[in-house]
């Protein structure tokens, strides 16, 4: 198995990644004037958000997402994750850079490249940059019905973004590919951010360690952009066994998925899922790692 460890690392943020710099916030109200609401001047006389508020940070990704990708419509549940727009969208400039090296050296775009994405959440975050910045088509599996619900309210409402996503449910949690895919699709690349903790107790302590480091008191309840749903925090054996599962479910379905990938949270994680990828004789694989000032996302890629 060849592993290629260190060719796409990257300081910062991709350079085709829109969120570049700092928010600019004077064109961001004008796209979503109920940002204003939010915004304060920092101690460095700047202009900012509270990023422990949820509605704020609810808020400012609502305007990003309009400005930045011609919504329309954006909302998701008081009880689901709202995620990071600029690391959201590093993950897809990253794996068409991976298509882009086997095209010649340029990104596929179009409608012709079908995407999978695994747990699309109630956000549909990943279907909607990666049809703006390319043009392609998703597919998005979840597992809760009310995750569920919430896509397909987005998707009602961007008529566009309905031409080129659908979504399924998955009513069986213990496989994340299996009855999901039709018997003659085929893919481009999978995408997969897993539930990170393997239980509830876990999960809830990670959301009072990201709520301290925001500056709440430890009496505070969790900051809900942090706490979201059980089934986008934890499942039963956390990201190591969620992946390790995916990884021994894709050799069912290499010939209908050209590239399988998923976030690695915990970086420890990395050799035993590598360790699988043996066993089930993956031919090629890539680690992304991606950096976003001092924090890093581990991407595995691998193929057969």
């Amino acid at each position: 198995m060849e592993n290629n460890e260190t060719n796409l690392s990257f300081e910062g943020l991709h350079p085709r990644n829109k969120h570049i710099g700092r928010y600019d916030f004077a064109q961001l109200i004008k796209t979503h004037p109920d940002l204003n609401l939010h915004l304060f001047l920092n101690k460095a006389g700047e202009k900012s958000i509270d990023f422990s508020n949820p509605i704020a940070v609810k808020a400012l990704n609502k305007a990003l997402l309009m400005h930045f990708y011609n919504l329309e419509y954006w909302n998701i549940p008081k009880s689901n994750l709202c995620p990071p727009i600029p690391g959201r969208a590093e993950y897809i400039h990253h794996i068409a850079d991976l298509l882009a090296a086997s095209n010649g050296g340029v990104v596929p775009t179009g409608n012709a490249v079908r995407i999978l994405d695994i747990g699309v959440g109630a956000n549909c975050i990943y279907p909607i940059i990666g049809n703006h910045e390319y043009g392609w088509t998703f597919v998005g599996t979840e597992v809760d019905k009310q995750s569920l619900l919430s896509v397909e309210t987005i998707l009602s409402k961007n008529p566009k973004l309905k031409e080129n996503v659908t979504v399924r449910f998955n009513d069986n949690k213990r496989h994340a590919l299996k009855y999901m895919l039709e018997s003659e699709e085929v893919f481009d690349f999978v995408i997969c951010n897993p539930p990170f903790h393997a239980s509830a107790e876990e999960a809830a302590k990670g959301s009072e360690r990201k709520s301290k480091n925001l500056g709440q008191k430890a009496t505070d309840k969790p900051v809900l952009n942090f706490s979201g749903n059980n089934n986008e925090l934890w499942c039963e054996g956390g990201e190591l066994g969620f992946l390790t599962n995916m990884i021994f479910e894709s050799v069912h379905f290499k010939s209908q998925c050209k590239w399988f990938s998923a976030i690695v949270s915990k970086k420890t994680n990395l050799k035993p899922l590598y360790k699988q990828m043996k066993k089930v004789e993956v031919k090629n694989s890539t680690t992304l790692h991606l950096t976003n000032g001092n924090k890093t996302t581990q991407i595995i890629c691998w193929q057969f």
